[in-house]
């Protein structure tokens, strides 16, 4: 009697406080999902972990998948996913697309039901990467944590018409890099942009992708413990890549091995360890893609950058979505800062803050092209000679607000234009459909306009007036 009372006092508490609950019902599963796998719930809620046994769901007594969450002040928004245990096995939409994360505003519904149509291990799914992505190798042995990991490989586009090494990156989510099927939050997209960049005349690199280990990725993203999340293996994962991978990529591959040719390139908590890498190893790598670091994980990241210091030229891009949330752009303004102070210069260190960014892959899907030119601005900007037939001739120049191009274009209908500064940045991308190409909203300077006829790459330099 007494436990009952304790019970409808706790209750009333609940309801006088503003307190709901919720509890997610799975009406409908594939036909295909193993009987013996068990369902979890991960979302911004529990640090998103793929196989907390803590959100693991149970059967009801009509057999499905349910799990009641604890009670939250009536409007608080959650954002989740379903999944099997790890990310390589996240729930998908009804074509096998990636799905955005599931929402809840608590106070609407006390019962939700959930139909998962797909999930992101199932074979029957349509790849997205780009013909010269290739894995690696399904399993590939990880001795500093006794155990395997899927890599991925983008080789450039004329690797295996060339004889030419390449620099190469190590990134990591090796999931959400290249395919959109095996994405658990969405593509970056980089097969995409770098065969772009290279069909414009410029240098791109081998990307390797690494997947992460799913209930470990916590663990080896991290350098140090997190008293509510834990993790702490990442000075072993930094050192499988050092010790092992890169020594294998080198051997195997027709790689540029010196530092001032390799990076390391992340995003969240793969942007803290990327970090970490590149500073803890600068005879390594000499350059890193830093976006949305984590650095709130641990305060250990402070000292630890102090003690690293500036050991060898390095460049290093930090990028942070302005609406992320929390402290991440006061962290990332305050890495900034003292990486100035430690003797990084302005030649070595970009850091930016994009309006409106939240903490998604199509923020850094959209910050990599950039990142990259900035990242390897002497490779990516240099011309393949061996492309080039000639330096065409464009007129007028001086040109104010129309360059006339070449007349062999002329019947040539689609012909992408690219023109780009004196630095070798690129502005923008025109399609002729006859002689004439538009410039009026340049602004006055220099510029190169670039080309593809034939497989050939035709190259003109111009002024704006």
């Amino acid at each position: 009697m007494k436990k009952q009372v304790l019970v409808v006092l706790f209750l009333s508490m609940m309801v006088l406080s503003g307190f709901t609950q919720v509890t997610f019902v799975i009406n409908s599963l594939p036909d295909y999902t193993p009987p013996g796998d068990i369902l979890y719930i991960a979302g911004d809620f529990q640090g998103w972990n793929p196989g907390d046994p803590n959100y693991a769901l149970s059967k009801n007594a009509e057999n499905k998948w349910f799990i009641q969450l604890e009670a939250k002040p009536e409007g608080t928004l959650i954002k989740f996913k379903f999944t099997r245990g790890d990310w390589g096995k996240v729930e998908k939409g009804e074509f096998g697309e990636e799905i955005p994360d599931r929402q809840f505003t608590y106070g609407n519904g006390e019962t939700v039901g959930i139909i998962i149509y797909n999930w992101a291990d199932n074979t029957g799914g349509n790849s997205t990467a780009a013909d010269n992505v290739v894995i690696m190798d399904e399993n590939f042995y990880m001795p500093q944590l006794n155990r395997t990991r899927k890599i991925w490989l983008y080789l450039p586009p004329d690797y295996e018409s060339t004889t030419k090494n390449y620099p190469v990156i190590y990134m990591h989510d090796g999931q959400n890099l290249f395919d959109a099927y095996t994405s658990f939050a969405g593509e970056w997209e980089v097969d995409e942009t770098l065969n772009e960049l290279y069909d414009i005349g410029k240098s791109v690199p081998i990307v390797v992708g690494i997947n992460n280990g799913g209930t470990e990725r916590i663990n080896e993203y991290t350098p140090w413990p997190n008293p509510q999340y834990g993790g702490g293996d990442g000075a072993l994962y930094i050192d499988f890549i050092v010790e092992t991978l890169k020594p294998y990529i080198d051997e195997h591959y027709r790689t540029l091995p010196e530092r001032g040719f390799t990076a390391i390139w992340g995003s969240s908590l793969g942007g803290l360890i990327s970090f970490y890498g590149a500073l803890k190893f600068q005879d390594v790598f000499g350059k890193a893609g830093i976006f949305s670091p984590s650095y709130w994980f641990s305060d250990s990241i402070w000292t630890f950058t102090e003690e690293m210091g500036r050991q060898q030229p390095m460049r290093l891009y930090q990028m942070t979505g302005g609406a992320e949330g929390g402290s991440m752009v006061e962290d990332t303004w305050a890495m900034h800062e003292l990486l100035t102070t430690l003797g990084f210069g302005l030649d070595e260190l970009q850091s930016g803050i994009v309006i409106g960014g939240i903490h998604s892959e199509n923020l850094w899907r959209e910050a990599f092209q950039l990142a990259y030119l900035w990242l390897f601005p002497d490779y990516a900007n240099a011309i393949d000679e061996t492309k080039i037939i000639e330096d065409i001739l464009l007129f007028p120049n001086p040109a104010s607000d129309f360059l006339r191009i070449p007349q062999f274009v002329n019947n040539r209908i689609g012909i992408r234009i690219s023109i780009f500064d004196y630095r070798g940045q690129l502005i923008c991308n025109k399609v002729s459909e006859n002689s004439i190409v538009e410039i009026s909203e340049l602004k006055p300077g220099l510029y190169i306009v670039r080309f593809i006829f034939n497989a050939n790459t035709y190259c003109g330099r111009f002024i704006k007036q």
